[in-house]
């Protein structure tokens, strides 16, 4: 198996799968947390490998042509980035009183597991860059070279997402302090706010 290929696609894998913004934020929040963090990296991990998967070996260039699909996923993403956003902005703004960190019916595995595949499911960049933008790379190859760029694409989803997550639990006793969180709570809902807004005026052109 080429190993250059591999390293090839995981350079490319890590740099377009780190700055979907949406995905991070909720890995993030559920580690420092420590509520069901490694299902969490798990569940954004393993839905990556399926629509890269999907991408590199043929339905890239499906999804990409159906505009139907894309309007569906983009309306789904803005409504999912606003309700998490007023979240996360509520936790930033009544610390005391939020209750996305401390209420048992919004941090529970069942919660934990919806979230994370909205959060995925529901991002536009997500299926753009992962399926599209990776699936249109990885299908000029053939055979095992596919194989191997896939293998490497893949894994910088693994190691970005678990690292994030086991970073973030271990670094919980700072980034929980209130004053930390609040800014953490802040700039997340700042990032969903925009990447909402920024999905919007694609619908509008």
């Amino acid at each position: 198996m080429n190993f250059w290929l591999m390293l090839q696609g995981f350079g490319l894998g890590a740099s377009m799968i780190i700055p979907i913004g949406a995905q991070n934020a909720y890995v993030l929040n559920q580690g420092i947390k420590r509520h069901h963090h490694l299902t969490t990296a798990t569940i954004c991990s393993v839905l990556d490998t399926l629509f890269i998967s999907l991408g590199i070996f043929g339905g890239g260039a499906l999804l990409a042509k159906n505009e139907t699909l894309l309007l569906l996923v983009t309306l789904g993403g803005i409504a999912f980035l606003t309700f998490y956003g007023g979240l996360s902005l509520k936790s930033a703004l009544f610390p005391t009183e939020s209750h996305l960190a401390q209420s048992p019916s919004l941090s529970g595995r069942k919660a934990v597991i919806i979230g994370a595949l909205a959060v995925t499911v529901l991002n536009p960049h997500l299926y753009l860059d992962t399926v599209v933008i990776l699936g249109s790379i990885g299908g000029q190859f053939s055979g095992s070279d596919r194989l191997a760029f896939a293998i490497g694409t893949i894994a910088a989803s693994f190691t970005w997402f678990f690292a994030l997550s086991i970073a973030a639990a271990k670094l919980a006793p700072t980034l929980s302090k209130p004053r930390v969180k609040q800014g953490i709570d802040l700039a997340v809902a700042i990032m969903m706010f925009v990447i909402a807004l920024m999905l919007a005026k694609e619908l509008l052109k």
